[in-house]
């Protein structure tokens, strides 16, 4: 029987597809072989594949040709390691990766994923495996890193898409919301709405007031602009429904019981739910307010889907190079950030967990105000 390689290494992508995953997966799978004389398997989709042990080896005919696909070749899901949901119940299955962990004969894994990714890898860490992981989200709200792969390729989708509405905004005299993901992180929305030349960008992070939008449409229609684009945040909210929003998180760090911390939960859910439609309240309100016929569009999940652009392939082939050279060196317990045009290891304990919203005084913010752009404070 032939000796396996050196080291031998499993790889998975989890959370919401992300163009550049499969770049990175190349990276890493090219290194490993290439340079390291690695062994590399991929898990299907996510942490439900690692929990249910399906692997495929990833030689380099399998890494041939995925430089320029959107998606994963292995497939995703959302699932966390801690609460897999079985026969209607949320089991611990860390013990079980774990231990195919060790029947597997791996050196190590490699976790592709955002936020909900960090905690999961965390949680496998203090199990006892060897573990990195490596940023992406189009969200671009992952503590630890200047960037994350997919956010460069989303941001081109939805200032082309922001820059398409411009023409029949003005041409039927309207106002077009044009709704960009983020989930409660403004990153996309606001770099989409400046490079857009959004007139007025709505992000979680600063809660804006009908009548301030108007305000700013109104005296464009006074200058003689009868149309105006709005770039609006998926988690935008207007000053009273962040104050609901927010005493309803509270409620769920205050609740002391299981029974409370339910309780908090689906009261949380609801509140979220009846603020979904936000984009439409907003048109409606915008409608009545300033005469104009208001419209939304909103993106989905075409900012997340099709080719990555330049900027995301190289960012994830660097990352995913050099997280390959940890994991020959056996060094893990980290997320390879990007810094500059470098990376740098940064401990998963100072990641999971944490997220990274726009600062309101972040120099994107600065720049969209000294061009005259509205935030809606």
């Amino acid at each position: 029987m032939a000796s396996r390689k050196s080291k031998r290494i499993g790889i998975l992508t989890a959370g919401g597809d992300s163009p550049g995953l499969n770049a990175a997966i190349r990276a890493v799978g090219k290194t490993a072989i290439g340079h390291h004389d690695m062994e590399l398997i991929g898990f299907r989709d996510g942490i439900t594949g690692l929990v249910a042990n399906r692997h495929v080896p990833l030689d380099g005919r399998a890494l041939s040709g995925i430089l320029t696909i959107g998606g994963t070749i292995l497939g995703t899901s959302r699932d966390k390691v801690h609460k897999m949901p079985v026969d209607d119940e949320s089991v611990d299955m860390v013990p079980t990766v774990a231990r195919q962990y060790e029947e597997e004969g791996l050196d190590g894994l490699i976790l592709i994923g955002g936020g909900g990714t960090a905690k999961n890898a965390m949680r496998l860490a203090d199990a006892g495996m060897n573990v990195l992981m490596l940023p992406k989200t189009i969200d671009n709200d992952i503590a630890g890193t200047d960037t994350s792969f997919g956010f460069a390729t989303a941001t081109e989708i939805a200032t082309e898409a922001i820059d398409r509405v411009h023409s029949t905004a003005h041409s039927h005299h309207r106002i077009i919301l044009t709704e960009v993901m983020g989930h409660n992180a403004g990153w996309l929305t606001l770099a989409a709405g400046i490079a857009g030349g959004a007139d007025v960008i709505l992000i979680p992070e600063i809660p804006y007031t009908v009548e301030k939008v108007a305000e700013m449409i109104t005296a464009r229609m006074d200058r003689g602009s009868s149309f105006s684009v709005v770039a609006v945040a998926e988690g935008a909210r207007d000053v009273h429904d962040t104050a609901d929003y927010e005493a309803a998180r509270l409620l769920v760090k205050a609740a002391k019981t299981p029974e409370g911390s339910r309780a908090a939960k689906a009261h949380l859910a609801h509140v979220e739910d009846t603020q979904r439609e936000h984009s439409f309240r907003l048109a409606r309100a915008l409608e009545s307010a300033t005469g104009l016929e208001s419209r939304v569009t909103i993106l989905g999940y075409v900012q997340r889907g099709g080719t990555p652009c330049a900027a995301d392939r190289l960012l994830a082939t660097r990352i995913g190079a050099v997280a390959a050279d940890l994991a020959a060196a056996g060094e893990y317990g980290y997320m390879v950030a990007a810094r500059g045009e470098g990376t740098e290891p940064v401990p998963l304990a100072e990641v999971a967990g944490k997220v990274k919203l726009v600062p309101t005084d972040h120099d994107w913010v600065t720049a969209a105000r000294k061009v005259g752009t509205s935030l809606g404070d």
